[in-house]
């Protein structure tokens, strides 16, 4: 059995910026502190929901060993460090593991995409590479690649693949990944309106987008899972459906950093070619973000 890196809801943070477009590391380091005031199991770094893919290099590396420094071991930092570039995945692994980081997330090779015995291959390289253990990142619908079941089962015989973000959406495709697999392999949900689902065939917590706006409550949804009320936990997913559908009624991350501005945080602008959210989206991310209660009524 592979020891899972965390368990419960870890954030997929965002990256604050100043109005130049620079990266805000005195907020980057209050967004930390406010994670694990309110119960976040574990800080994802320069993923998706970050902006990584307009970071530069030497940007990406320096927001990891800022939330490792600045998360001192409190809780585990995961450093998202994908690419479709394997020899470029290989250096920045290297230098994340450097930098103290606790795991690496690897998302699917995008737009040269490659077949399955291609990620066979590139994965093996990453993970030959250094000692983390590695988180597969599966996202079929940004990526344009799907890590398949048999693929996962391959990679899990490596002793650091140690899990896979599973955002196909595909519940059938899990079921099948937890058949083969077994405790060769954790999973851990990618989408917030499908935690219980996950936790139901066996998964360890999500990667969460929602943890941004509402730590406490994405890590409660596990916390109850795993406290064996499933009833609870249950009740509580249905509860944040609204708010998890309204943060994605835009391309990841424009409504969540939007509504980390509407919050009271310096979330700052995006980063082109993301802009901001339509007038209509913004309505529902405001009515939502109220009916939730992380919003008050000014």
């Amino acid at each position: 059995m592979k020891q899972p890196v965390f368990t419960g809801a870890g954030v997929a943070i965002i990256t604050p910026m100043h109005a130049d477009g620079t990266v805000n590391f005195e907020e980057l380091g209050r967004l930390i502190d406010y994670q694990i005031a309110n119960h976040t199991d574990a800080i994802i770094i320069c993923g998706t929901t970050g902006e990584s893919a307009t970071l530069t290099h030497e940007e990406h590396v320096e927001c990891i060993r800022f939330a490792v420094k600045h998360t001192a071991h409190r809780i585990p930092v995961i450093a998202g460090t994908g690419s479709n570039d394997t020899s470029f995945a290989v250096m920045i692994s290297r230098q994340a593991e450097e930098a103290g980081a606790d795991a690496l997330l690897l998302v699917t090779p995008y737009y040269n995409k490659t077949s399955q015995a291609g990620l066979v291959a590139h994965y093996t390289a990453i993970a030959k590479a250094t000692s983390l253990p590695c988180i597969l990142y599966n996202v079929p619908s940004r990526t344009g690649v799907n890590l398949l079941p048999a693929t996962l089962a391959e990679l899990a015989k490596l002793p650091n693949i140690n899990a896979v973000k599973e955002a196909s959406g595909n519940i059938s495709q899990v079921a099948e990944i937890a058949s083969l697999c077994g405790d060769s392999l954790n999973i851990y949900s990618g989408n917030d309106d499908q935690i219980v689902p996950l936790l139901s065939l066996g998964a360890k917590g999500v990667i969460s987008v929602l943890s941004n706006v509402a730590p406490r409550q994405a890590h409660d949804i596990c916390a109850a899972w795993f406290e064996g009320n499933p009833e609870k936990s249950l009740a509580l997913q249905l509860e944040a459906l609204p708010l998890c559908h309204a943060l994605f009624a835009d391309v990841n991350p424009i409504p969540v950093k939007w509504a980390m501005n509407r919050l009271g945080w310096k979330a700052g602008p995006l980063r082109l070619p993301l802009v901001e959210p339509s007038a209509a989206v913004q309505k529902q991310l405001e009515t939502e973000l109220k009916k939730y209660g992380v919003l008050k009524d000014e």
